[in-house]
């Protein structure tokens, strides 16, 4: 392919020798890539700063015959500075980044899920709620066609009322079937809303026991798809 440009959102990066760096980038039309940055980590790098996780960049890559490209050039679209300022809106956003970096596929454009990413750190930067990384787990969850069913039983397909949700069983369970976790009427109308596309207005809802439970049960969901713990959660847990 040669040169190429693209707009791609930081997920990852890590050291490499003593000035180069490897960079994990989800990009809009060649989707994720693995990259290396030359010379970065020196003192008079040019564009070293902007290749910080979380960070939204304009690049031009080079693809040879490795199975690393190589980054020539980053310019910043938007470094998202209120989210940086906040310790726990960074852990989410860095939970954001952590998903995306394990499902998105390794090959091929992936737009749907970088838009679903720069929107996701945009409302982040702008809202400090929990709920911000909850839609954007579940809506992962959807792109991937394993959100959550919630229109009926997964286990005999009665109608509502319903009692719990099992994650492993795909969703809402009634009073006969009930295992798993409970669920409040609160936190399922409000997983309805956010996989109905009305995130903004669960996002309008104060912080209470009903938003943590959807918090926790969208982290579940995504862990148990991913099957492994997400290492931001961990650190988000201590905020």
């Amino acid at each position: 392919m040669g040169l190429y440009r693209d707009e791609a959102v930081v997920l990852r990066t890590w050291k490499l020798g003593e000035a180069d760096r490897i960079v994990n980038l989800h990009t809009l039309a060649h989707g994720k890539v693995r990259a290396v940055a030359k010379g970065v980590r020196r003192t008079r790098s040019k564009f070293g700063a902007r290749l910080e996780p979380a960070c939204r960049v304009a690049v031009q890559l080079y693809r040879g015959r490795g199975e690393l490209d190589t980054l020539t050039q980053a310019e910043t679209i938007d470094r998202f500075a209120s989210l940086r300022s906040d310790p726990g809106s960074f852990a989410r956003a860095s939970a954001m980044l952590e998903a995306v970096d394990h499902l998105a596929p390794e090959t091929g454009g992936d737009p749907d899920r970088h838009v679903m990413l720069v929107r996701a750190l945009t409302t982040l930067d702008r809202v400090d709620s929990e709920l911000v990384l909850a839609g954007f787990f579940l809506k992962l969850l959807a792109l991937e066609g394993v959100q959550p069913e919630l229109a009926s039983c997964v286990a005999c397909g009665a109608g509502e009322p319903f009692e719990a949700l099992d994650i492993d069983a795909g969703g809402v369970l009634c009073h006969r079937c009930r295992h798993g976790r409970p669920i409040s009427r609160e936190a399922l109308e409000m997983l309805r809303q956010v996989l109905g596309g009305q995130l903004g207005a669960a996002l309008r809802r104060p912080a209470d026991d009903a938003t943590a439970e959807v918090t926790a049960i969208a982290t579940a969901a995504i862990e148990s798809h991913l099957e492994r713990r997400l290492r931001s959660v961990t650190v988000l847990d201590r905020h």
